[in-house]
């Protein structure tokens, strides 16, 4: 009886590590059937994200990392499909092929397939953090009658910085778009700040007797407007704009003042400065103008320590960039 029970205990022994055997087995085959894919995902914002999975189909990478394809978006390779040799997804918008097609259809209804898809250019989005520095502003400080009454510089200025991250959109190379998504200072400026006997002769003051000749030696019609008139000297930041949509949104160059804006003429100010007010600037003393502004426009990036002086194209304007500028301030 006893040997029977140890016959019967030795077989399930046996037993026991041959299931042993054949569940490690198994276990080892699917491991060795599941391969680990390194997996580049690079969403439409151009963010790309690196995964680890043992995953193949498209869809079900997507959703175990959490990703969502908005209806407005692509995928390649499409949801249903395998992960390809390269191990990338691509996601894409969509939005501006669409609205690229419609338009080319509706300009011309006879229009191929074939033509309007060979229109198609992507739109590529950055962001980008660009720096710009705040010009500081000359403040005049009057010491008549004062014991120390003779002209000097109280504070040196010193501009500012401020950091700007704008979205632009990018068609073959070329930004079409860009939006300010934040803009952070980081300095202030500094103004300067200038002792001034306003009681001394006129004739004795080299800021005044300079300001006076350009306007008498100038033919322009706008210098003739100001002669006599004691001009404010600032610094400004100044860069060039056009009517086309990419620089102010518009195409009829109609300005604020509501008058056709005009090259070497107009000029765009912050609400500080009147439409009207009159601005020389010594930079531009070469020019058709002979350097004479009048402010008639407005703009919504146009604060109180810049200027944006109109242009004919586009390219002019880009070429110009930005500048610190000294300028004679004439109020009306």
């Amino acid at each position: 009886m006893i040997e029977n029970e140890k016959a019967s205990l030795s077989i399930k022994r046996i037993v026991f590590m041959v299931i042993l055997i054949i569940i490690m087995f198994g276990v080892g085959v699917m491991a060795t059937n599941l391969q680990v894919n390194h997996v580049k995902i690079i969403l439409s914002n151009h963010y790309e994200i690196n995964v680890f999975t043992t995953k193949t189909k498209i869809s079900e990478i997507l959703e175990e990392n959490h990703i969502v394809v908005l209806p407005e978006e692509n995928v390649v390779p499409n949801e249903e499909s395998e992960l390809s040799s390269n191990k990338t997804i691509t996601i894409t918008k969509t939005i501006e092929q669409g609205q690229d097609i419609i338009k080319l259809a509706e300009a011309n209804s006879e229009v191929s397939i074939e033509q309007l898809l060979g229109e198609y250019t992507p739109v590529i989005e950055k962001i980008i953090k660009e720096q710009i520095e705040i010009p500081y502003e000359t403040i005049t400080k009057d010491s008549s009658g004062q014991a120390d009454a003779n002209s000097k510089i109280l504070v040196k200025g010193e501009n500012g910085l401020k950091e700007i991250t704008y979205r632009a959109k990018y068609r073959n190379g070329i930004e079409i778009e860009r939006t300010v998504l934040e803009e952070k200072i980081i300095k202030d400026a500094i103004n300067k700040v200038v002792q001034v006997n306003t009681s001394a002769v006129t004739s004795r003051s080299n800021q005044t007797r300079q300001a006076e000749n350009i306007a008498t030696t100038s033919d322009n019609t706008l210098a003739k407007k100001v002669i006599g008139k004691t001009p404010s000297i600032k610094t400004f930041n100044t860069s060039a704009y056009c009517a086309c949509k990419k620089c102010c949104g518009k195409t009829n160059g109609i300005t604020a003042s509501g008058v056709k804006a005009s090259s070497w003429n107009t000029i765009a100010a912050g609400k500080a400065y009147p439409v009207g007010t009159i601005i020389y600037i010594p930079y531009f003393k070469n020019k058709p103008n002979g350097g004479w502004f009048i402010v008639q426009d407005r703009g919504g990036a146009i604060q109180n320590n810049k200027l944006d002086i109109y242009m004919n194209t586009h390219l002019q304007a880009l070429q110009f960039g930005r500048k610190n500028l000294e300028c004679y301030v004439y109020y009306m």
